[in-house]
């Protein structure tokens, strides 16, 4: 099933952005669950660090991390399919092997990759839905990790066993652990898409309380002001 929100990507029509909020749940799609920190985690870095993830809608993904101090950059795109398929129509189909991902560029003397995990799985989405995201439904909004290097491997793969066995979550986690082939970008409509729709409907129920937990249960990672696409292609 598509996300509703793809009826008003080009048209904003008051009479439809009406028939999607009658649509909407009252309530967002996945609330956010206190775990703890890693146990273990990548050795610190120099230079611009790379992690890769994939959690239902990337416009809610996206929009959580642009939010998390320490992020440069966070952009919306595909993973796990190849460079022809990396369309948005074709992946909707859900049969191109692409998730919808985000590649999120940090600072590791600002935030490590464990506590981007931690925010991944805690309030970007629902780690223990399998091939789906709250209203959205097919392969394309699985949860998975798309990883830079054995290091960010291992750490991904013991923190959902430190998670699993903690029983933090009420069922088990079913995200997807594999090594990044290749990230593509997604079309420009996509960039930003929470900031800059901020009332969508499809948003405001199950994106805007995303942020709001990011700022609740991390309040010394996040920033106000997000970190945003256009504005990093701005200052290049």
């Amino acid at each position: 099933m598509r996300r509703p929100a793809i009826l008003s990507l080009l048209a904003a029509a008051a009479t439809t952005a009406l028939a999607l909020a009658f649509a909407m749940p009252s309530r967002a799609a996945e609330d956010a669950v206190v775990i703890p920190a890693p146990a273990a985690d990548v050795a610190p870095a120099t230079g611009i660090q790379t992690a890769v993830i994939a959690g239902g809608c990337f416009w809610g993904v996206q929009g959580v991390f642009q939010h998390t101090a320490g992020v440069v950059n966070a952009v919306s795109g595909y993973a796990g399919g190849t460079k022809a398929t990396a369309d948005y129509q074709m992946v909707s189909s859900g049969r191109t092997g692409h998730a919808e991902a985000v590649e999120i560029k940090y600072d590791p003397k600002k935030i490590s990759y464990g506590k981007i995990l931690q925010i991944y799985f805690s309030v970007a989405h629902d780690p223990t839905q399998l091939n789906r995201q709250g209203p959205d439904t097919g392969t394309q909004y699985r949860s998975a990790i798309f990883t830079t290097s054995d290091e960010q491997k291992k750490v991904a793969e013991a923190y959902i066993a430190q998670l699993n066995g903690a029983k933090v979550f009420s069922k088990p986690i079913v995200t997807k652990v594999g090594a990044l082939e290749a990230f593509y970008p997604a079309e420009a409509y996509h960039q930003d898409y929470l900031t800059l729709h901020p009332n969508q409907p499809y948003i405001a129920y199950n994106d805007i309380p995303k942020v709001e937990n990011l700022k609740k249960l991390f309040a010394d990672n996040y920033i106000e002001k997000p970190t945003l696409v256009s504005a990093s292609k701005a200052t290049n």
